[in-house]
């Protein structure tokens, strides 16, 4: 089936391929809400058809993703024993997620029609700001959909990229609110307020209830965040665009057999390119 964007963004509601005044508008709120907090979500990007579609063909390779149930800290690095025990890099908690890697959509699919429409990159990069603006290179984790069923979720943690672009396509039946402490890490890695959060008596955790069809622009690089456990039999379905500040980027090696169960040479190659010095 050969799927045009058209048909599957709301232009009409959100004019990302036109020059006029409307666009204009549009840039500035997502700017100013990533300002502010470092997210920026709008409501109904997707059209009804774009939703059907990308759930018909995240069900036809849901077979492919990768399930993994393991304990992680925020950082996804293993244990450092010379820490104390109340330092965050020291706490796990158990994570249950599947992935569905990159390279089962194809190009023709909804879902990379939607990221390749030739307004989109442009839209995104324009809304984030950035001069350095490259699609992630990753051949498993350019374009990719979460997968979640009940009980799981997404336990806190940081990104390694510095922004991560999602459509929610699906929602579990209960459960799964996106909840983020903006800004967090802004500077230094100030584990004093990491600590806070994952003890759940920071100020500064806000929560949010995405519906199929938003997008969201977040800078999880800097904020730490996560998914709320999960009730029903509803798979819970997200798409992942990933963009990063340099070109050739990929995952690390332990972090990408962590999410997709899998290497490839590239990422044995290119590992440790990165702008920043984070724990990853």
């Amino acid at each position: 089936m050969v799927y045009i964007a058209q048909d599957l963004i709301n232009l009409d509601r959100y004019p990302i391929h036109s020059d006029g005044a409307s666009r204009v508008a549009l840039v500035e709120r997502v700017q100013q809400d990533l300002a502010r907090d470092g997210c920026a979500v709008l409501k109904g990007f997707l059209s009804q058809k774009g939703i059907n579609a990308i759930i018909a063909e995240a069900n036809g390779v849901a077979d492919k993703g990768h399930r993994s149930f393991n304990r992680t800290n925020v950082y996804f690095t293993a244990d450092d024993p010379t820490l104390s025990d109340s330092d965050p890099r020291r706490r796990f908690f158990e994570r249950s997620n599947s992935f569905i890697a990159a390279d089962n959509f194809a190009a023709t699919g909804a879902l990379r029609t939607v990221h390749d429409f030739p307004a989109f990159d442009p839209f995104i990069k324009e809304c984030l700001q950035q001069d350095a603006f490259y699609r992630y290179a990753d051949p498993l984790a350019d374009v990719i959909i979460n997968m979640a069923g009940e009980g799981n979720g997404f336990p806190w943690h940081f990104d390694t990229n510095n922004f991560t672009v999602t459509l929610a396509i699906q929602n579990a039946e209960r459960g799964g609110d996106f909840e983020y402490a903006p800004w967090l890490r802004k500077g230094d890695e100030n584990y004093d307020e990491v600590s806070r959060v994952l003890d759940g008596t920071s100020e500064t955790v806000k929560v949010l209830k995405l519906e199929p069809g938003d997008l969201q622009l977040f800078q999880g690089r800097y904020s730490l965040h996560r998914v709320a456990p999960l009730a029903g039999s509803t798979p819970r379905y997200v798409a992942i665009f990933s963009y990063v500040d340099q070109p050739d980027m990929v995952g690390s090696p332990e972090r990408t057999r962590q999410l997709y169960g899998r290497v490839l040479p590239v990422h044995l190659e290119r590992a440790g390119l990165r702008s920043d010095a984070y724990l990853d």
